[in-house]
C-alpha cells in the first residue's frame, strides 16, 4: 500500500479587504469571463465574420448573466428543488456555493438566442466562436472546487499514487476528482476546440463547434463522473448513475443534432486557395 496524499487545506479566501471578500470560486469567474471575452473578440473576424468586437464587448454582460442566473437556477431545480423550495431565500446566498454547468449552459444558449435575434447576427456562426472559450471556465472553476476541497473523488485503489485523503471527507483516500474534470473538460476539451476553430473547413459549416462541444463536453464529464463522489442528498440514480450524468444525456443529443444540421448544408463561404493550390491551379 502507497502513502496517500493530505489535501493541502487552501484557504477559499484569495483576498480579504475588511468586510470586502474575495474567493477563488468568484475570481475563476471573473478570470475566465475576462479570457474568454478577449479570445472571442479575435476570432469573431476571423471568416466568415460572425460579429464585430464591439458586440463581443455588450454580449459580455449577457453571458455573465446567463452564467450566473443558469447555474445557480440549474443547481435549485436539478439538485436541491425540495430544500430551495422550502427556504427560498437560500437561492441568494450564492457564496455558499451550488452552481450548475448545465444550468450554466443553459443560461448561456438563452442569452445568445436573444443576442443575436435583437443584433441581427447568426446564432450558430456566433455560438461556434463563443463555445471556443467555454472551457476556460470550466477549467478554472474546477481547480476552483479543489482549492475548496469540494465535489471530492470516489474511493482510490490502494496502489494509485496520487490518492488524496480530504479531511472534510473522512479519511478514506479517494481520487481528486476535481483535477481529473480540470484537464479533460478544461484543458483537453480547449485544446480540441481551439484546433478545430482554427481550420476554415470548420468554420464553413455554422453550428459544427457548437455540436462538437456539446457532444464533447457530454462524453467527458459522463467519464470524469465515474470518479467523483455523487451528491450526498442525491447518491446514485438508476442505473448506478448520476444526475451529472443524466443530465449529460440531452446534451450529448443536441450535439449530435447540432453537427447532422452543419453537415446538412452547404458551406457558407469557401476559404481562400492556399499558395500550393494557387499554383496547381495555374499550372492547370
Amino acid at each position: 500500500m502507497l502513502p496517500v496524499l493530505m489535501f493541502p487545506q487552501f484557504d477559499p479566501v484569495m483576498i480579504a479587504f475588511g468586510p470586502l471578500v474575495i474567493r477563488w470560486y468568484a475570481m475563476a469567474y471573473i478570470a475566465a469571463l475576462v479570457m474568454g471575452w478577449l479570445l472571442v473578440r479575435k476570432m469573431v473576424y476571423w471568416p466568415p465574420q460572425a460579429a464585430t468586437s464591439l458586440q463581443v464587448d455588450d454580449f459580455l454582460t449577457w453571458a455573465t448573466l446567463g452564467v450566473v442566473l443558469g447555474g445557480r437556477l440549474g443547481y435549485v431545480l436539478f439538485y436541491q428543488p425540495h430544500y430551495y423550495l422550502t427556504h427560498p431565500l437560500a437561492i441568494l446566498q450564492l457564496w455558499h456555493g451550488g452552481m450548475s454547468f448545465h444550468g450554466g449552459a443553459l443560461g448561456v444558449i438563452i442569452a445568445l438566442i436573444l443576442f443575436t435575434w435583437r443584433n441581427g447576427l447568426s446564432f450558430l456562426a456566433f455560438s461556434d466562436r463563443v463555445v471556443v472559450a467555454v472551457p476556460i471556465g470550466l477549467g478554472l472553476g474546477r481547480i476552483a472546487n479543489f482549492i475548496n476541497g469540494e465535489l471530492w473523488g470516489r474511493a482510490a485503489p490502494e496502489n494509485l499514487p496520487w490518492a488524496m485523503v480530504f479531511p472534510q471527507a473522512g479519511s478514506i483516500a479517494r481520487h481528486p476528482s476535481e483535477i481529473y474534470e480540470a484537464l479533460l473538460e478544461g484543458v483537453l476539451l480547449f485544446a480540441l476546440l481551439l484546433f478545430m476553430v482554427r481550420k476554415d473547413s470548420v468554420r464553413a459549416y455554422p453550428g459544427l463547434l457548437s455540436g462538437g462541444f456539446l457532444l464533447g463536453y457530454a462524453l467527458v464529464r459522463a467519464f470524469a463522473e465515474c470518479f467523483r463522489e455523487p451528491d450526498s442528498f442525491l447518491g446514485f440514480l438508476a442505473f448506478g448513475t448520476t444526475m451529472g450524468q443524466l443530465l449529460c444525456v440531452p446534451m450529448a443529443v443536441s450535439g449530435i443534432g447540432f453537427i447532422i444540421y452543419a453537415y446538412r448544408h452547404p458551406p457558407i463561404y469557401k476559404p481562400l486557395m492556399t499558395q500550393h493550390e494557387m499554383t496547381q491551379h495555374e499550372g492547370g
